[in-house]
């Protein structure tokens, strides 16, 4: 089945850019802006309106292939790709990506988003946005001509034998209003909370990580008084963005015993520490992440760690994973490229025994939501996001409406 017309369109995400190094160099809350002055190439203000790029690739039967072009909300840092913005990708992808895809015959998604995403224009490879939406198209145009769902496809393409079809527990992100959106956490029984967004170590964290005690103290009274039934259990995943490090000096004894501090916090709930430590760049951040692990595990502790930053790429993924860099790995999807990457990944964390979190960015959009739904249920992840956006209750729905969905046909047929 070829590609007759390849229809592309200005796209809006669930959230925005952020200019990560300027929030945690003290940027100002002003409402929902924050005022000061960019630090990261691209950025025309700290938070600036998150975009993205539809990709149709429609089929000679009149099928229609839909992928979405996203970037993470903070894109630019932590070795990332520069910030995306479609008025300046729409014509690059028209000049030199357009004229490969007319014509181009549909058959199986793996070879074909292997193929895109190792392509490389001008000694580049294409930017990691455009290679996540193109990919997504692929796969939804081969499930719409197999009429499978996306889910099925990625099973048969990659010979994962597991016959049933099950629920990834969902984690719900609350961005900065960690308090009321907990609530709907709590109302709507989301398997894992709240992320928390604890960016910033004077306001958020503590100088001596206070705030978070508090805040983790909160988070289980609120859950144990307002549970609608005694089992529901949530895991308490927190993203701390490199700010124990930053408050601990890095010093792994101190990270590790202010840790256990948060774990018998949390109980009886299990804690997950997303980004204890961002050392700014990725051989320092594995060595250190490594050795909190490490330690953690020696003492019988149940926190997990969570790696985030420097863990982008799939070799990443493999680096952070080989050398026991955390207890799990976000999968951020957008920073992996073609969304064959997320799969080669879940597929890699689950055969070592690191958890795997099909993860991403509340930057995105319903689409690649959907697909990368679909990829954690067929690749048999740990965890998946709810996103876009960071009110919970639309990110929530989509993905949790997709899974059900998926589940419920796939597993019919």
């Amino acid at each position: 089945m070829k590609i007759v017309d390849v229809v592309l369109s200005k796209s809006y995400t669930g959230f925005f850019f952020d200019d990560q190094k300027a929030i945690k160099n003290g940027a100002i809350n002003d409402g929902f802006f924050y005022v000061g002055t960019p630090e990261i190439e691209g950025f025309q203000t700290i938070r600036q309106r998150g975009e993205a790029i539809s990709i149709q690739l429609v089929l000679e039967n009149g099928e229609v292939g839909l992928g979405d072009c996203a970037a993470v909300q903070y894109s630019g840092t932590g070795g990332r790709d520069p910030l995306f913005l479609a008025d300046n990708y729409i014509p690059f992808i028209e000049e030199n990506i357009t004229p490969l895809l007319i014509g181009l015959d549909v058959k199986e998604f793996r070879v074909l988003a292997e193929k895109f995403d190792r392509m490389v224009i001008n000694g580049k490879k294409l930017h990691t946005a455009i290679r996540y939406g193109l990919t997504q198209a692929f796969l939804s145009a081969v499930a719409k001509i197999s009429k499978l769902t996306m889910a099925e496809v990625v099973r048969k393409e990659y010979n994962i034998s597991e016959k049933s079809y099950k629920k990834v527990p969902v984690f719900t992100q609350s961005g900065d209003d960690r308090y009321d959106n907990v609530d709907k956490m709590i109302i709507k029984e989301a398997d894992v909370l709240p992320h928390g967004l604890i960016n910033n170590v004077v306001k958020k964290l503590g100088r001596n990580g206070e705030l978070l005690v508090e805040y983790v103290t909160w988070l289980k009274n609120r859950i144990l008084k307002h549970r609608n039934r005694e089992d529901y259990m949530p895991v308490l995943h927190i993203d701390v963005y490199g700010t124990i490090g930053i408050a601990f000096n890095n010093d792994v004894e101190k990270m590790v015993d202010y840790m256990l501090v948060l774990e018998k916090t949390a109980h009886p709930f299990k804690l997950r520490i997303e980004g204890p430590v961002d050392a700014g760049n990725k051989e320092d951040t594995i060595m250190y992440l490594s050795e909190i692990t490490k330690a953690l595990d020696a003492k019988n502790s149940s926190i997990e760690i969570v790696a985030d930053e420097w863990c982008n790429t799939l070799e990443d993924i493999i680096d952070f994973a080989d050398r026991k860099a955390g207890h799990m790995l976000q999968i951020k999807t957008p920073d992996l490229g073609g969304v064959n990457n997320i799969c080669e990944a879940i597929i890699y964390c689950n055969k070592v025994g690191i958890g795997s979190y099909c993860g991403g960015t509340c930057n995105e959009t319903n689409v690649s939501a959907e697909v990368s739904t679909n990829i954690a249920i067929a690749c048999i992840a740990d965890q998946c996001l709810a996103k876009p956006g960071m009110g919970v209750d639309a990110g929530y729905m989509i993905v949790k409406n997709e899974m059900n969905r998926v589940l419920a046909i796939a597993n019919k047929r």
